[in-house]
C-alpha cells in the first residue's frame, strides 16, 4: 500500500535496532520512519480508546443484563420494543425504496434521537461534561459494542445504493444519511464506503492491492496486527485511498476522495479550535475506535486466504453464521459475488454458489460473530475452537481443521514490520 508519494508504508525493516542504522540512514528516508512510528503511536491509542469504550459498553451491558431479570422492568421493556417496531414497520412502507430496510431505519433514528442531541448539547455547554460524554459513547456504540456493529453493517450496505435508503420523495433531504451526516460523529469520513469500499475494495476483493488486504499479515499474531491496524489509519483517514485513485488516473474518485477528506477535515479541525477538549472526547477516540473496528472488519473477513491463490475472493472471503447476523452481514462472500443483491436474498444466494465455494475451498464457520472471530484467531489464538466452529465441506478431523487453519493464515507474501 502505498501512502502519497512514494514513501513505502512497511518499509521499517527489522534491522533497525543495529547501532550504526541511524548514522548511515539517508535523510530521505527519516520521513517514512516518522510516518511509521506515528501510525504506531496512532495504532496504541486506538487500542486505549477502544479499551476504555468497551470496559463502558460491557459493563452496561452487565448491568443490563441484571436489569432485565427483573420483570416489571423487562416486561415494559419488551411492550415497548414490540410497539416501536409496529410504528417502524408502517414508518418504513412510507420513507425507505425498500421496506425490507426498516432495520437500518431502526438504527438511523436511534442514533439521530441520542447522539445527536447529546453532541448539540455539549456544543452548547462547551466545557466537557463527563456524564454527557458516558451517554454520548453509550449512544455511538451501544451494549456489547452492539450499535456500532449494526452502523457499520447499515452503513456498508448504503453505500451499494446509487440512491441510499430512502424513497424519492425524502432522498433530496435524508439521501446517504448514514454516511455522509451520522458518520462525521463516529469519525468515519464520507466517501470511505461510497467511493473506497464499493470501487477499491470490492474491485481488488481483498487482494494484495487492496488497501485494508490483510493476506500478507500472519493473522493470527497480535503484533502482525499491530502494524496492520497502523497502516490502516492512512485508510481511516483516507490518504491511501486517495493515492491509490491517483496512481490509476481514476480522477472521477480520486475527487470524490478529496472532497470528502476536506469534508471531514474541516469538521475535525473546527470542533478543536471551537474547545480542543471537546475536540479529543467527543471527535478524536471515535475516529480511533473507528480505525480499530475498520481494521478488525478487514482483518477478519478476508483472515483465511489460499497462499497458492491469494487472489481468489472465493478462497480469501470468509462466512459466518451467528445468532445476531444484522443485515445478514455474515454473508460476506455473497456479497463479494453479488454486492448488488439486497442483504435479505443472501441465504439463497448462498445455497446457489455452494459448489464454487466448495471447489475454492471457502470456509464458514457457526456460532461466531467477526468480533469473536478476531479474538478466538488473533488475540486468544484458540485455533481448536475455530477448528470446533468451522463448518468443513468434506469429512475431516479435528488435525485435518487446524492444519487447514493454519496453512490459510499464514502469510500470502513477506511483510516486514
Amino acid at each position: 500500500m502505498q501512502f502519497v508519494g512514494e514513501a513505502e508504508l512497511n518499509d521499517v525493516r527489522k534491522d533497525t535496532r543495529s547501532k550504526t542504522y541511524w548514522r548511515a540512514m539517508r535523510l530521505g528516508a527519516i520521513p517514512k520512519v516518522v510516518f511509521r512510528w506515528w501510525a504506531v503511536l496512532m495504532a496504541l491509542a486506538g487500542i486505549a480508546a477502544v479499551s476504555l469504550v468497551g470496559v463502558l459498553s460491557f459493563g452496561c451491558y452487565v448491568a443490563a443484563m441484571v436489569l432485565g431479570r427483573v420483570r416489571p422492568l423487562r416486561d415494559a421493556y419488551q411492550f415497548l420494543s414490540r410497539a416501536y417496531d409496529r410504528f417502524l414497520d408502517r414508518l418504513g412502507k412510507e420513507v425507505l425504496r425498500d421496506s425490507r430496510d426498516t432495520p437500518a431505519l431502526r438504527l438511523m433514528i436511534s442514533l439521530s434521537l441520542t447522539v445527536v442531541p447529546i453532541f448539540v448539547i455539549q456544543l452548547v455547554l462547551g466545557k466537557p461534561r463527563l456524564l454527557l460524554a458516558i451517554a454520548f459513547y453509550l449512544s455511538l456504540y451501544g451494549l456489547k459494542f452492539q450499535r456500532v456493529v449494526r452502523m457499520f453493517s447499515a452503513k456498508h450496505l448504503e453505500a451499494h445504493r446509487p440512491q441510499g435508503y430512502f424513497s424519492e420523495k425524502y432522498d433530496k433531504v435524508f439521501g446517504r444519511y448514514v454516511e455522509f451526516f451520522l458518520g462525521y460523529f463516529y469519525g468515519d469520513l464520507p466517501e470511505l464506503g461510497r467511493t473506497v469500499h464499493v470501487r477499491l475494495h470490492h474491485k481488488e476483493n481483498g487482494g494484495s492491492d487492496d488497501t485494508v488486504s490483510s493476506s500478507g499479515y500472519d493473522r493470527t499474531s497480535p503484533l502482525d496486527f499491530l502494524w496492520f491496524l497502523s497502516d490502516n489509519i492512512w485508510t481511516a483517514l483516507g490518504l491511501a485511498p486517495y493515492a491509490y485513485f491517483k496512481a490509476r488516473g481514476d480522477e472521477k474518485n480520486r475527487r470524490r476522495m478529496l472532497w470528502g477528506m476536506t469534508r471531514y477535515y474541516v469538521y475535525f479541525g473546527a470542533v478543536f479550535i471551537y474547545d480542543w477538549r471537546i475536540g479529543i472526547v467527543f471527535v478524536l477516540v471515535p475516529l480511533l475506535c473507528m480505525n480499530f473496528i475498520m481494521a478488525i472488519a478487514a482483518w477478519v473477513q478476508h483472515a483465511f486466504c489460499d497462499p497458492e491463490h491469494p487472489e481468489d475472493y472465493f478462497a480469501n472471503t470468509v462466512t459466518i453464521f451467528d445468532e445476531v447476523n444484522f443485515m445478514n452481514e455474515g454473508y460476506h462472500l455473497c456479497h463479494h459475488h453479488r454486492s448488488g443483491l439486497h442483504w435479505a436474498e443472501m441465504p439463497a444466494h448462498l445455497e446457489r454458489i455452494r459448489d464454487k465455494m466448495r471447489e475454492s475451498g471457502s470456509l464458514v464457520f457457526r456460532d461466531l460473530d467477526f468480533m469473536e472471530l478476531f479474538f478466538e484467531l488473533t488475540i486468544l489464538r484458540r485455533m481448536d475452537v475455530l477448528a470446533e466452529k468451522l463448518v468443513p465441506w468434506e469429512p475431516m478431523n479435528h488435525e485435518q481443521r487446524l492444519a487447514l487453519l493454519a496453512k490459510r493464515t499464514k502469510p500470502a507474501r513477506a511483510v516486514s514490520a
